[in-house]
């Protein structure tokens, strides 16, 4: 028997409980992985609260992201074999499958070996983070040295993973967050700018710091009433990837200025990347790159037991982390 993850009702952390399941023998194309370590997201707080982009089918299991070692593979799987270190990126409907447990199964498609160098802590870190915003600033923004980008939410592992792919392109990443109380990190995390944009004008600050130019990418997955502000930063032409719903007020569409600087406004989900087996691929190699030549290192906020599943979710919907939070297994 696995202890599994679940919560057989939607609403907050409290509604998640460790069942003990049988998860029984991988399928065909399916690897069982015995974990040792889950990265938390976002994604996996809204589809527990019922806000996601697909809705729970109760009871639901939950987790994108796990570090483990193979136990066992099923039929047609030829690139992993029993005892190899791996983990697993996000690109599966968590409908269909979850990673929060002491055992899971997976499509082997979305399984990874990644570098040696990492600790199953920093294993479980990974893909959800580098992928997401290599997949935007990359192959659909064509980030170049030089380029200011605008990154909202940059104490996420997300925004994180940004200002290092930002930094190892020689692009000038703009880092935003609400209050000062995390400027110093931002800028030990490498951030060339930092903007609380509680307390400064973001408009203003970004057209200060690009001699009046404005950034040609900005990447936010806040949304709601900032997004006129972080159009009105942009350059002409630039370009808005859109890539959560943090905000909980609606999200205006900015005519007038999206008019007057020919600005693009994107929707944009890792899953656009994933689901794609050449743009995967291709992204996996930029990641497994970066890491290997100490471009990337992800930054863990802070750990949690297994038995403390809830507890970690509490304190990701804390906001008070800097980085990846990781649970251990």
């Amino acid at each position: 028997m696995s202890k599994v993850v679940r919560f057989h009702r939607t609403g907050g952390p409290e509604v998640l409980q460790i069942d003990e399941l049988d998860l029984g023998a991988p399928a065909a194309g399916e690897v069982r992985l015995r974990v040792h370590a889950l990265g938390l997201n976002r994604a996996e707080a809204m589809f527990r609260a019922g806000a996601y982009l697909e809705q729970p089918i109760l009871p639901a299991r939950l987790g994108y992201e796990a570090a483990g070692e193979v136990e066992a593979v099923g039929s047609g799987v030829t690139d992993f074999k029993p005892g190899d270190a791996v983990s697993t990126i996000p690109a599966f409907s968590m409908n269909q499958y979850g990673v929060y447990g002491d055992t899971a199964i997976v499509p082997a498609h979305a399984v990874a070996k990644h570098p040696a160098s990492l600790s199953w802590t920093e294993a479980a870190s990974i893909w959800m983070q580098y992928l997401t915003a290599y997949g935007a600033l990359v192959p659909l923004g064509n980030l170049a040295a030089g380029e200011a980008v605008i990154i909202t939410a940059a104490s996420s592992s997300v925004g994180l993973a940004a200002i290092q792919i930002a930094n190892s392109l020689g692009a000038i990443p703009i880092a935003t967050t609400r209050t000062s109380g995390k400027r110093a990190a931002l800028l030990k995390a490498g951030a060339a700018h930092v903007i609380a944009t509680e307390e400064q004008d973001l408009v203003a600050e970004v057209m200060r710091v690009t001699g009046n130019k404005g950034a040609r990418l900005a990447f936010d997955p806040v949304c709601g009433p900032g997004v006129a502000a972080l159009a009105a930063a942009l350059a002409e032409q630039g370009t808005l990837f859109l890539y959560g719903a943090l905000a909980t007020a609606p999200t205006p569409f900015p005519l007038f200025t999206a008019l007057a600087k020919n600005l693009t406004l994107r929707g944009y989900t890792l899953f656009s990347l994933t689901q794609n087996p050449a743009d995967l691929e291709r992204g996996k190699r930029f990641v497994i790159a970066g890491i290997e030549a100490g471009h990337f290192k992800p930054l863990i906020a802070r750990t949690f037991p297994f038995a403390e599943i809830a507890e970690a979710h509490r304190y990701m919907e804390s906001n008070q982390q800097i980085g990846k939070i990781v649970v251990t297994v």
